[in-house]
């Protein structure tokens, strides 16, 4: 028998050879939002390495909403093939290609994280204005956003909708909506960074009403037969914010707009957060989302070791687990992995004579 991790998983009519998930890492490595050859090889390499499914990084649907100059996009047809010769690749090396969608709102405009990160003004190559909820800069420092009007958030909607058609139209198989780290989707849901007072601000059912109305979008157009997932923030980590009880009741909901699996990490939305990392810290933040709401989920953050990644799955803490560094160390991790737990590793036929 195969050990938890290297169990197959389905997910509607798509099947995940094993439960290890290449999540989403930016790379600042686009021009215009388009793939290149950089991207071919990371995440074709994760592909080889064995994993389950590869996820490009954050895409941004809008060219306003990257985080950066140098974001993968997937707000424009021309965007298609570079990625369809990706998704292709990937399929064919075994593992299910996705795109996780995004908007970065407060946090667009900035520089990459090698080039010091920061706010990027329009005559260093940034953009204005930038998109929020609420007119309060991320940080002190940084830019203010403009509010978003409700045609605004209907022009995003709309966006995201797009965004998911081009991901068919390149051969995806998983659509991933960010919902997460501060980004636009998660500060309407935070009330740290969402102080409306019309239908998408103040109550809980409003602060979630914007996730709602882009996962029902999204899903008018992202057929039935293939997977749809949201990656949230569990908690801001900071008291008066968005809980882990927020992110219980908004899984469940969702669960009935035919969300299939929450991608569950945290934090983002503030600043100053005191996040106490450690190996697996936002595990628990997965299992009680599972097993409050019936809804598959995924781990991520800090897991690094076989046995630690098998023990999750094992113990039904999670459905699949989401690697991110540790994959950048290795692009190989699923093969080693499986040689540590005793599983037939997911060896291309090209390397057999290595192993």
């Amino acid at each position: 028998m195969p050990s938890s991790l290297f169990s197959p998983l389905q997910l509607r009519v798509v099947t995940l050879r094993n439960r290890i998930v290449v999540s989403p890492m930016c790379e600042y490595s686009s021009q215009d939002g388009l793939a290149n050859d950089w991207h071919v090889v990371h995440l074709g390499s994760r592909a080889v390495g064995g994993a389950g499914a590869v996820l490009t990084e954050a895409a941004a649907v809008t060219a306003d909403g990257r985080i950066s100059s140098a974001d993968l996009g997937i707000y424009s047809d021309d965007h298609v093939e570079p990625l369809a010769r990706i998704f292709r690749f990937v399929e064919e090396r075994g593992a299910v290609p996705g795109m996780q969608l995004a908007h970065a709102g407060r946090k667009a405009s900035t520089a990459p994280p090698f080039q010091g990160g920061g706010p990027v003004s329009p005559a260093d190559g940034g953009w204005e204005p930038i998109w929020a909820p609420s007119p309060m800069a991320f940080r002190d420092g940084w830019q203010a956003p403009r509010a978003m009007t409700i045609a605004d958030i209907k022009s995003v909607t709309h966006a995201f909708a797009e965004a998911a058609r081009r991901v068919l139209d390149a051969g995806g198989k998983i659509v991933e909506l960010h919902s997460a780290h501060g980004y636009l989707l998660h500060e309407f849901l935070s009330p740290l960074s969402n102080r409306r007072d019309d239908d998408y601000g103040g109550s809980f059912d409003n602060r979630t009403r914007f996730v709602r109305e882009v996962v029902d979008a999204v899903r008018a157009v992202w057929p039935e037969r293939l997977p749809l997932w949201v990656r949230i923030s569990s908690t801001d980590w900071v008291e008066g914010g968005w809980t882990i009880e927020d992110s219980v009741a908004l899984a469940a909901q969702l669960g009935d707009h035919g969300v299939d699996l929450i991608d569950c990490s945290s934090g983002g939305n503030d600043a100053h957060a005191k996040i106490p990392l450690g190996p697996g810290y936002q595990v628990p933040f997965a299992e009680r989302v599972r097993r409050e709401t019936g809804i598959m989920t995924g781990a991520v953050g800090l897991i690094t070791e076989p046995e630690q990644a098998d023990e999750i799955l094992r113990e039904g803490r999670a459905d699949v687990v989401l690697l991110a560094r540790q994959m950048l160390r290795d692009p190989y991790w699923p093969i080693h992995a499986a040689l540590a737990l005793g599983d037939p590793p997911p060896v291309p036929v090209q390397y057999l004579r290595a192993f």
